[in-house]
């Protein structure tokens, strides 16, 4: 297997963690180059003394001068960096072959553009870079020579389920269909009217898998499902119309594929994220996650169910907005980015969220996307109309 050296985007999230238990399990195929994060520098630091980087970087200006005093008490050769440029930097360090692109949210668009551009190996976690970027990102991977891997455990089952060389043209392959699964989150079955009086707690309550704060908001209102959708449209090329969501509360099968002749592929495992994140760091050889057999006698049965929209208004937002086009992902994206921060900080309830969502797609009308800045410009907007709307005050 090729030896691969690793930067990390993202290093202390739930992706991240999952990644250096994959990296640590392998010290003869995996070495960690780089390592960044927002702003936890304490949990950066001691990441810094087990793997050694020779970069780290932090997106808040004090938390990476705070890393860098304690590194530099320890003796630690690792270089801080800070601020956005330092996360391009991270992205792009040459000794670096493979990017774990895991920052959640817009945040995480230009370092992931930035290692699209100088050709790097991407296991891409960072839905964002293509809800928002879209054409201008799979144009960067393709003008730069990079190669992208998926490591969502849906796209990643996704791309293991169709045939090698796939080139985003289903015709040409012979898929009819891309069945992304959704487990339903914690409010599958809530009675309607409870959801009102939903608490963040519950709301980060996943049944299934262990997962940051904002991105177990998005799986319990499936907005993460819809942003998902708008991703597999641009990583498979496959149209809005071939793109179909299954509930499927067991998180057992992570995706299908259908193709023309009737068969029907699918990807099993435990929901663990080391599993995708194995098969991305070694394709197209395999390692060993860490994670358990499947025994399938025991699992029982698999039930599957169609999303009810009118529970998950969400899900059905993001339909709109990949059938609208243009700008209308990056607006949808952006004014969830702002409603879950509300509701996580106390400010709105569970059920301002997709009115919310609606309100900027409504004011917002799709614009066509000529440039990356396009999007980022109808991000920004939408941020302000979001914050309007739900009476938060305007970020500094």
């Amino acid at each position: 297997m090729t030896p691969r050296t690793i930067s990390v985007l993202g290093a202390t999230g739930s992706i991240g963690d999952s990644a250096l238990d994959v990296v640590a399990r392998h010290p003869d195929h995996f070495t960690v180059a780089a390592l960044t994060a927002h702003r936890k520098w304490e949990r950066l630091a001691e990441l810094c003394r087990r793997h050694r980087p020779e970069v780290a970087a932090l997106s808040d200006p004090d938390a990476a001068r705070a890393l860098e005093r304690a590194l530099a008490g320890e003796g630690l050769p690792t270089r801080v960096l800070a601020g956005e440029a330092g996360l391009v930097d991270a992205a792009t360090l040459p000794a670096a072959d493979t990017v774990i692109a895991a920052i959640v949210g817009a945040a995480g668009l230009r370092p992931t553009l930035a290692a699209a551009h100088t050709g790097k190996r991407i296991l891409l976690a960072n839905k964002e870079a293509l809800v928002i970027g879209g054409a201008a990102f799979m144009a960067a991977v393709e003008d730069g020579g990079a190669t992208l891997l998926p490591i969502d455990s849906e796209h990643n089952a996704i791309f293991q389920c169709l045939p090698p060389g796939y080139a985003r043209n289903p015709a040409a392959s012979g898929v009819r269909r891309i069945l992304l699964t959704a487990s339903g989150g914690p409010f599958r079955t809530r009675p309607h009217a409870e959801l009102a009086a939903v608490t963040v707690d519950e709301a980060c309550a996943h049944p299934n898998w262990v997962m940051g704060r904002k991105i177990s908001v998005d799986s319990a209102t499936m907005m993460n499902k819809g942003l998902e959708m708008i991703e597999a449209h641009w990583l498979f090329g496959v149209a809005r119309e071939s793109i179909e969501v299954v509930v499927h509360p067991e998180s057992v099968v992570h995706s299908l594929v259908e193709y023309v002749d009737g068969s029907v592929l699918a990807q099993l495992g435990h929901p663990d994220m080391r599993t995708p994140i194995a098969q991305a760091l070694a394709f197209p050889d395999r390692v060993d996650a860490g994670v358990p057999a499947l025994e399938l006698v025991r699992r029982g049965s698999l039930t599957f169910e169609a999303p009810d929209l009118d529970r998950f208004p969400c899900l059905a937002l993001a339909y709109a907005a990949l059938g609208a086009g243009g700008t209308a992902p990056a607006v949808l994206n952006a004014a969830n980015e702002v409603a879950v921060a509300a509701f996580l900080g106390g400010r709105i309830r569970y059920t301002d969220i997709a009115p919310a969502c609606a309100e900027a797609l409504a004011r917002l009308p799709a614009r066509p996307v000529h440039t990356l800045d396009d999007a980022l410009a109808a991000d920004a907007e939408a941020r302000i109309v979001t914050r309007a709307w739900l009476k938060l005050p305007m970020a500094a």
